[in-house]
């Protein structure tokens, strides 16, 4: 094992137990990358509990998301991952998640797409500096077709290049950042926005 992928093992690994702690990636759910090379990805395997990963439960794959480790199989959602890697070279990871909150906001959610404004943590997203600004998130229809349903996310990365995460309506959020750490510090703050914004809708309601 290179010095450069056991680094990005034991981060991906630290993500997977913080996430479970939270609550935000129950069971078997979610997966995790890091980019190795301009060629290949470092990526949870599919089916695996993700507070317990081990080094044995990741694989590299190429940017098609072909798995490069013979008996090793990718999540069904890698396409999602590599998607992301080829759309900005400074994408160093990517991190889905299924947390209560992400996924019963994007069902409550009518339109396309969530804004967030005037909160003072969407300076926690990579190019926000202010809260005089808008965070837009796009939810697109969960389909089991990933291939499908990457070719929907393609143009809307291609016309939003500050896009910092979206949401699979039912399903979960995606987020990224040239580091680990800034993936997991955007996790947070979607994680806090997405409980205000269900608490917001809930004090509308009485």
């Amino acid at each position: 094992m290179t010095v450069i992928r056991e680094h990005l093992s034991q981060a991906i690994i630290d993500a997977g137990r913080f996430l479970y702690g939270r609550g935000w990636s129950p069971a078997t759910s979610s997966n995790y990358s890091a980019r190795l090379s301009n060629a290949e990805v470092l990526l949870t395997v599919s089916g695996k509990h993700k507070g317990e990963l081990g080094v044995s439960d990741l694989l590299a794959v190429d940017m098609d998301g072909r798995s490069l480790e013979e008996g090793k199989k990718p999540s069904a959602e890698t396409l999602l991952h590599t998607q992301l890697y080829r759309w900005r070279s400074e994408v160093g990871a990517v991190l889905h998640t299924h947390s209560v909150n992400a996924t019963v906001l994007s069902r409550v959610c009518l339109s396309d797409s969530l804004v967030f404004a005037d909160y003072e943590l969407q300076k926690a997203f990579s190019g926000v500096a202010t809260h005089e600004s808008q965070v837009l998130v796009p939810i697109f229809d969960n389909d089991q077709d990933i291939e499908r349903l990457a070719s929907r996310v393609q143009p809307w990365l291609d016309e939003h290049p500050d896009c910092v995460g979206y949401l699979i309506r039912g399903h979960g959020l995606y987020t990224w950042g040239p580091q680990m750490s800034d993936a997991l510090r955007q996790i947070e703050a979607f994680e806090f926005l997405f409980e205000c914004e269900l608490k917001m809708r809930a004090l509308q309601r009485v």
